[in-house]
């Protein structure tokens, strides 16, 4: 059976979507079967990141109102074997409950080895049904103050899940350094266990342009630090990157 994974934040603007995109692709690199959710309704974007820009025709909500199978809504990559993105609607159906959902999930933890959901920003209605069905949770943060505000109070919404883990994202050396801030600080504020540091990198925005997911760029750099992620979330022990 496979794993529900739901990526998260509470604050917009983290970083996300590039997140769940590269380690989806980089999980499927590795020979896993990989769908990627996209639950930021109204607001879809990992079609850009993952380079499936309007290729999906149905969306996760046709999948759990029963209009659609989940095989034929699924969008299988072209190029990187075993990654499929479903995507988001671009309103919330009033019909779609939690329990809808979870049954969603079910039928892909029979598919896939790893379902990563894209949740939406805030703790609202979007939120509640990116996380309702999930086995274990991400929560990512930046070094900024509000940023781990917000890390901390998603905290409190996933007490339900056995595991939560933080990706501290978008990381400058020489902003924590003039800060005075460790990453030790920033777990601590959170208060969870680290899977990850992935540094400032200019490539994020130059793939998603290019409709190209992060880690067939190439293994260096953010890249690198989301394939070490994979790994991660897969079992194996990979140290944590060292941003200089």
């Amino acid at each position: 059976m496979g794993t529900v994974i739901s990526i998260t934040s509470g604050k917009g603007g983290t970083g996300k979507t590039s997140i769940t995109g590269a380690v989806g692709a980089s999980l499927a690199l590795m020979d896993r079967r990989v769908l990627c959710i996209d639950m930021d309704v109204g607001l879809r974007n990992l079609d850009i990141t993952l380079g499936l820009n309007d290729r999906a025709l149905m969306d996760f909500s046709d999948v759990a109102l029963g209009r659609c199978p989940l095989a034929r809504a699924a969008v299988e990559h072209p190029d990187i074997k075993g990654l499929a993105l479903l995507t988001s609607p671009m309103a919330l159906p009033p019909s779609l409950t939690p329990e809808k959902v979870r049954a969603l999930l079910d039928t892909a933890r029979t598919m896939y080895d790893y379902i990563l959901i894209d949740s939406p920003a805030g703790l609202g209605a979007g939120f509640r049904l990116a996380v309702c069905g999930a086995d274990r949770a991400i929560v990512i943060a930046t070094n900024d103050a509000s940023s781990l505000r917000d890390a901390q109070r998603t905290v409190t919404e996933l007490d339900h899940l056995r595991q939560v883990h933080l990706i501290m994202n978008r990381i400058q050396t020489r902003l924590l350094r003039r800060l005075r801030t460790t990453i030790d600080d920033a777990m601590n504020t959170a208060g969870l266990p680290l899977v990850g540091v992935v540094p400032e990198d200019p490539q994020v925005i130059l793939c998603a342009n290019l409709g190209k997911p992060l880690t067939t760029r190439g293994k260096r750099g953010a890249a690198l630090a989301c394939w070490n992620i994979a790994q991660r979330l897969d079992g194996n022990k990979v140290p944590i990157m060292k941003i200089r």
